[in-house]
């Protein structure tokens, strides 16, 4: 793959900084991992039975970003863009989905979480959901995490796309 637009994380970022720059980091790669195929190529399935493709991925990227920076740690209401489907996330149902306003909208729910980390003051910072405290900081290395997983995801999709393997 060419075209790689993410910047490495500084190796001596304060805790702050790096899990920001860490989590732009993964979010670069979902990216890059999309960039160059065709609609069609977006949302080939992993295997007939699954409904995980690239495109679904990126979708599913999107409702997260939605649900822990805007429902979890600002407290609005937040319905999904995708809504369940038999009971199966929304965003996993491709055929007939728009790439250009999955990436859109995905664009959108990652500027909006920067303002939203941006927002707090400190990474020790919580706000209560449900019941339970959740730190700033709990937010953003859960979101590597979820990222780094499907990342992984995303290399296999592509490998079995195009042959493109990579970082």
């Amino acid at each position: 793959m060419n075209g790689d637009q993410r910047r490495t994380p500084s190796k001596v970022a304060d805790d702050r900084a790096s899990l920001a720059s860490f989590l732009d980091y993964q979010r670069a790669t979902l990216a890059m991992k999309c960039q160059g195929l065709t609609a069609e190529q977006l949302k080939e399935k992993a295997v007939p039975t699954s409904g995980l493709s690239l495109l679904g991925l990126v979708r599913h990227a999107a409702e997260v970003e939605r649900s822990w920076f805007r429902m979890v740690l600002s407290g609005e209401q937040s319905p999904a863009m995708w809504p369940a489907v038999d009971g199966v996330f929304g965003e996993f149902h491709v055929d007939d989905a728009d790439v250009d306003e999955a990436f859109t909208l995905w664009c959108e729910a990652c500027e909006g979480s920067r303002g939203v980390t941006d927002a707090f003051e400190s990474l020790d910072d919580t706000v209560e959901f449900r019941g339970e405290n959740i730190s700033l900081r709990y937010v953003l290395t859960h979101m590597i995490e979820e990222y780094a997983r499907h990342n992984g995801h995303a290399d296999l999709l592509r490998e079995a796309i195009d042959g493109s393997v990579g970082e």
